[in-house]
């Protein structure tokens, strides 16, 4: 039987629809938990969340406050009755959140790339009925993120959920990490008790763009969002750009699930669509841009060592590739044939340049 087939959706359907979850990226000092718990809209946001532990890139970096940043987050909890979240990286994460009594604990992309990571915190966590969140891995790979998902099962964790923030697939300047939904949907349709959070911080990187992919997801059918939000995002310690403020937070939230009636079965497959193509196109354009750059360098090369441009025997070459492909896949040979004319003729002239 399918792990995933067991998922236990009944946490969730406690909770308001759509779930959110709101709070700084990082907790930086007391008075700013507090002063965040204090502004942002309880009768919409049901669960603050803060970063304790901060994955850096490179050392020397903010890090996160560590285990006082919990202390703070007990107290806020206690003066402005919410529920509270925070990400676990480790062993040691894990046992410090659960001394603290933390609601949710989520696994960051970082770590579930890394299978061991995943199944330290699983082992760790291992029978608990705390929500265990579970972010998509950095690259597209649908399985490795239901592999860990599978992990928490695998030791009796039975409130899981997932969250998505996007992948790394290349440069982009529209996105910090491309959303592709149409992939994330597809796990929403084969498992609909498998609830699926949004954060649009993390997809777009950019706060003036939260609202657009918040309306996306509650339009096509997620349980909640996860959005970053910070008293005074100008000067937060990490991801400044992607923050913003409680008063923001509330404006968009207004604008989205009080201006309309929510379906949550209700998915706009041609959006869906539109916005899958304008993913595939972007990053066409950026894959066609660098192969220019290559093509220019192969001309530069040419002319060094007085090389023909056009090399016939390696066009005819490149001819019968790509029929193979063609008729692997059963795409239809002259379409290909046709653009690929195109394309060299392209990276031609740029040789000749």
């Amino acid at each position: 039987m399918n792990l995933l087939k067991k998922i236990n959706y009944n946490w969730i359907k406690k909770f308001s629809y759509p779930l959110i979850i709101a709070g700084p990226c990082s907790a930086e000092n007391e008075e700013q938990i507090l002063n965040i718990t204090k502004n942002i809209d309880k009768s919409y946001v049901e669960v603050l969340r803060a970063g304790i532990w901060k994955p850096r890139t490179k050392p020397g970096l903010f890090e996160g406050v560590g285990e006082k940043g919990l202390k703070w987050l007990i107290k806020a909890k206690k003066k402005y009755n919410i529920l509270l979240s925070t990400e676990v990286a480790n062993e040691e994460h894990v046992k410090t959140a659960l001394k603290y009594d933390i609601d949710i604990l989520w696994i960051g992309a970082r770590s579930t790339c890394n299978p061991f990571t995943v199944q330290e915190i699983a082992n760790t966590l291992k029978n608990t009925n705390k929500i265990i969140l579970i972010k998509n891995p950095l690259n597209l790979d649908i399985d490795l993120w239901l592999g860990g998902v599978e992990r928490l099962i695998n030791n009796n964790i039975k409130n899981i959920g997932l969250i998505h923030r996007g992948f790394s697939l290349y440069k982009s300047k529209t996105y910090r990490n491309i959303p592709c939904w149409l992939e994330v949907l597809t796990i929403k349709k084969e498992y609909p008790k498998l609830p699926i959070i949004c954060d649009p911080s993390h997809i777009t990187g950019n706060s003036n763009k939260i609202y657009e992919i918040s309306k996306k997801a509650i339009d096509f059918g997620y349980d909640g969002l996860m959005i970053e939000t910070h008293n005074n995002p100008k000067e937060a310690l990490s991801d400044s750009n992607q923050q913003i403020t409680p008063n923001y937070l509330t404006e968009i939230l207004n604008k989205i699930l009080l201006k309309k009636e929510i379906n949550k079965k209700y998915i706009n497959d041609l959006n869906l669509y539109r916005n899958n193509l304008l993913e595939i196109d972007e990053n066409i354009i950026y894959l066609l841009h660098n192969r220019l750059i290559t093509s220019k360098n192969i001309g530069v090369l040419k002319k060094k060592h007085n090389l023909e441009i056009i090399q016939k025997e390696k066009m005819l070459e490149l001819k019968k590739f790509y029929k193979e492909i063609c008729k692997k896949i059963n795409l239809d040979e002259k379409y290909i044939q046709t653009l690929f004319d195109f394309i060299h003729k392209k990276s031609i002239e740029t040789q000749i340049i």
